[in-house]
């Protein structure tokens, strides 16, 4: 672990004990992989205005999300079949993020059921992402079981109507181990039936708003949409009654060549004002990411590939060690930004190069 500084050092550690065909999966994008790379470029566009002389002898990282109070503003992306990954997979992820002090979004094609998950970070704050079957029962049940063990928030993944056209998965020949994930084994049991990559012919490309609406009355807890990156899209989510919105191009591995998160974040912000909670996901890899995107207009960002990294070369222990690694570098930005929280960076923190 000497060699473990950085986010990056993170990933070529991963690199060397994946196997490559679940690499294509876990590090890849879509197409070209434009805006895998622009995800990351853009944050290079952007220069931060740090104020001096300021007291920052008590800097806290700490926020809250939707009320929930949290260690940094850095939550665990939702990732399907992690035990591609590790072995314990989602188990060894909830017990490192319960470890660095965070949120943990457990994804419907998990590897793991939101019981065991809860089980294995008993207290630990956690969100269950939503992926939408046909037959919607399969859908209710992961949402019955999550909720009853404890989680306190459903992602509705809105940006995955089909799946990317992902060059790297299908040179390497990668094959999702379905018959490990719980909800598509149910999907099936009940005689669903898909062709095309990982079983998500089983799910649902029809949703329509609406859906927003229907999770939060039917289920009584906070509903958070992931993947917009329009005003237009972020006016609708409010207008339905989100309490939170993920800017995201779910990592670049969905419609290559659209724009990056980080240049999205600015318009999705300003749009919604203040009714709903905004984050952001894609291309975080610094502490200085963080509270780029915070002065953007991000309450909270979403790391996905970093942890799977870790939890790749580390298991649980790596999961905290990768979140550490970004806690402490939050920390050192702030105090050098001159705010003593991430409630104190502001619009005049940034100026960005080529984008609102």
């Amino acid at each position: 672990m000497d060699e473990l500084l950085t986010l990056d050092d993170a990933e070529r550690l991963a690199e060397k004990v994946v196997p490559p065909d679940a690499w294509s999966y876990i590090a890849g994008g879509a197409g070209d992989e434009r805006t895998l790379r622009w995800n990351r470029e853009a944050f290079s566009r952007c220069r931060l205005r740090y104020r001096v002389l300021v007291d920052v002898s008590d800097v806290s990282t700490e926020t809250t999300v939707l009320g929930t109070p949290v260690s940094m503003p850095v939550l665990v992306a939702p990732m399907a079949f992690q035990q591609i990954a590790h072995e314990e997979g989602e188990v060894a992820t909830a017990r490192g993020a319960a470890a660095a002090g965070t949120l943990m979004c457990l994804s419907t094609v998990a590897t793991a059921t939101p019981t065991a998950v809860a089980t294995a970070a008993p207290g630990a704050p956690r969100w269950l992402q939503i992926y939408v079957f046909r037959d919607r029962e399969v859908s209710d049940r992961v949402i019955d079981e999550a909720l009853n063990a404890g989680f306190s928030g459903l992602v509705l993944t809105a940006d995955l109507p089909v799946y990317g056209i992902r060059h790297a998965e299908a040179r390497a020949g990668f094959a999702a181990p379905e018959d490990h994930v719980p909800a598509i084994v149910a999907a099936r049991a009940r005689g669903g039936d898909a062709e095309g990559p990982h079983s998500l012919g089983l799910l649902e490309s029809g949703l329509e708003w609406s859906y927003v609406s229907e999770l939060r009355e039917r289920w009584g807890v906070p509903v958070i949409v992931k993947g917009l990156v329009t005003a237009e899209d972020a006016q609708l989510a409010c207008q339905h009654g989100a309490a939170g919105i993920v800017v995201s191009n779910h990592g670049g591995r969905q419609l290559d060549g659209a724009v990056a998160s980080l240049e999205a974040l600015p318009e999705v912000a300003e749009a919604v004002g203040g009714r709903a909670e905004v984050y952001l996901d894609g291309g975080v890899r610094r502490g200085t990411d963080v509270v780029t995107a915070l002065a953007l207009g991000a309450r909270a960002v979403l790391v996905g590939r970093p942890v799977m990294y870790g939890l790749a070369f580390g298991g649980a222990k790596g999961v905290e060690q990768v979140l550490g690694i970004l806690r402490d570098e939050i920390e050192n930005a702030l105090a050098l930004l001159g705010c003593r929280s991430p409630a104190e960076v502001t619009r005049a923190h940034v100026t960005t190069m080529g984008f609102s």
